[in-house]
């Protein structure tokens, strides 16, 4: 039997075309069956229905992750050294995270692998990545592994380097580099770009089946806390497809998930007599596909159309493209004549002329009406590329996090005043009526809307700085840019995220209204999370309810 419940006295926020605010709602099952007022639902509503009183709450459809790699933080709990800076964590000095790594592995088999993670070389005193000497110090009993924050590169102790089959000898591939001594030429144990680190950089590495299931259940439980009850895993490799592809159909994950393949595995994921065209369980949804454009800010490896404000590659003052112009050319117009849409992470402006230079040839060879190619990060959008935006189609997601974990690092070091101030643009990109949304790309950031969308509106880096007031955006923006506009963002608004009829009834509950004051956004709670009208999270009202 389908339950119905009626939500009442409280203020909803439905993310409807009209943002319209009705007085209540009433879910049978998993699906919401009307929306309006109090009175007429309860005139219509089954005598059975659960009552559940808003007490001047604030009711908004859940939220959703437009970008992310669910589930990697689950994976950092349990079972990774995590060595994040402030004010993410609390690791300040090489010391930290080496003693760290020393004290897993005292714990840990000789032979079995070490890993530590979120290491960020611009936020430690030492401003650097561990060296593989340093790396040996920890364990020459383990394989030792370091991954940056940004995942785009990471040191080796020199067995890890000998169990991956890297060596001197090893040429570098395009978009990754083996850093070598300047002298000698030996390896240092920096391996950069994706190319480079292989399965180093994936997910899954190092974990097995049933690590992989209790790391989706962490990773869970803290989404669904910060009412967030649709994701993403936003590269997915064959051994991560096969995983998902192998939780039984019939059985109910706890969570809805979007996975987007890798681009190489293109055609084959799709084509032939073994082709992966849908996962069985209908919690999950092949997305887009996924390319690269560029790398990381931190790492200076971003694309950029003009000199880093303080250089520390001298041969390479811009950056680095992660694939050339003709190559991804290539892979964007295999992606669109096969139908497919494309997500590609672009975080420096010359990164995204790549892609837009990609679609555009696409589009003149085979125009596609609708596609939702999307720019992921977007951090250095101009006017100029906005425009060619809405000529082309092209979508964009922003990485609105940075303006306050590396906004001061921005300003300082990677762009200058500015260029910071041009920082993920969402007020530009609407002015040019532009649909975007925002994201974490957790585990780079911890997935955490509400302070996601703080970021957006006040643009506050973590010394109260303000980095371009310009590009401010209201708090309903914000909202909507992760509910109906991450719905619409991958083919979804028509069954998720806003309140209306037909929809799934997943729904979020907050302490406060979030519009009422931007200046104390982050004063607002989550207090309930319903995810397909069933409730996953609950935690008593705030105290200070408005």
């Amino acid at each position: 039997m389908r339950r119905s419940t009626l939500y009442f006295n409280g203020q909803i926020l439905s993310m409807d075309a009209q943002d319209s605010m009705p007085e209540a709602v009433l879910t049978e099952g998993e699906t919401i069956v009307a929306v309006g007022a109090e009175a007429d639902l309860r005139a219509t509503m089954p005598a059975d229905t659960t009552l559940v009183d808003l007490q001047g709450q604030t009711m908004i459809p859940a939220f959703i992750d437009p970008h992310g790699h669910f589930p990697d933080s689950g994976f950092i709990e349990l079972f990774r050294v995590n060595l994040s800076s402030p004010p993410l964590g609390t690791c300040h000095d090489m010391e930290t995270a080496l003693r760290r790594l020393r004290d897993r592995a005292k714990t840990t088999p000789k032979g079995d692998w070490v890993m530590g993670v979120a290491f960020d070389n611009t936020a430690i005193s030492e401003g650097r990545m561990p060296t593989r000497a340093e790396l040996d110090s920890v364990s020459r009993d383990h394989p030792v592994w370091v991954i940056h924050a940004s995942g785009h590169n990471g040191t080796a102790n020199s067995m890890a380097l000998e169990r991956q089959g890297i060596s001197e000898d090893c040429p570098d591939p395009l978009g990754g580099r083996f850093d070598r001594d300047p002298v000698t030429g030996a390896l240092t144990g920096l391996i950069e770009g994706i190319s480079a680190m292989g399965a180093l950089g994936d997910t899954t590495f190092l974990i097995d089946e049933v690590q992989f299931w209790q790391g989706f259940a962490a990773s869970r439980d803290e989404y669904l806390s910060h009412g967030v009850t649709y994701g993403q895993n936003a590269w997915a490799n064959a051994d991560l497809l096969s995983r998902f592809a192998g939780f039984p159909a019939d059985a109910d994950p706890g969570f809805d998930l979007t996975i987007l393949p890798i681009a190489e595995l293109e055609p084959n994921l799709s084509q032939g007599p073994k082709a992966m065209r849908e996962f069985a369980n209908p919690h999950f949804t092949m997305g887009p596909r996924k390319l690269f454009s560029d790398g990381a800010f931190q790492l200076q490896t971003a694309y950029l159309r003009e000199d880093y404000y303080r250089p520390v590659t001298p041969e390479a003052p811009r950056g680095v493209p992660y694939a050339d112009a003709d190559h991804l050319t290539a892979e964007v117009r295999k992606l669109h004549d096969m139908g497919f849409q494309i997500h590609c992470h672009c975080n420096g402006d010359a990164g995204a002329d790549l892609f837009l230079d990609a679609v555009e040839a696409a589009q003149m060879a085979n125009p596609r009406h609708d596609h939702r190619h999307t720019i992921i990060h977007g951090q250095l959008l101009h006017e100029d590329q906005f425009e060619r935006m809405v000529q082309l189609g092209v979508t964009v997601s922003f990485f609105s996090a940075h303006i306050y974990y590396w906004g001061d690092r921005h300003r300082s070091t990677f762009l200058g005043p500015d260029r910071a101030a041009r920082l993920s643009a969402a007020a530009s990109a609407a002015r040019h009526g532009i649909r975007f949304t925002l994201h974490n790309d957790a585990s780079v950031t911890p997935t955490r809307p509400i302070h996601l969308a703080h970021c957006a509106v006040n643009r506050l880096t973590a010394t109260g700085g303000t980095l371009g007031e310009e590009q401010q955006i209201s708090v309903l923006s914000a909202l909507r840019a992760q509910t109906i506009d991450a719905a619409w963002q991958v083919f979804q608004e028509g069954r998720r995220g806003s309140i209306e009829v037909g929809k799934l009834a997943d729904l979020t509950i907050l302490s406060r209204n979030p519009l009422s004051d931007p200046d104390r956004l982050l004063d607002t709670k989550v207090t309930k999370t319903i995810r397909r009208g069933t409730p996953v999270f609950e935690k008593a009202a705030a105290s200070d309810i408005r």
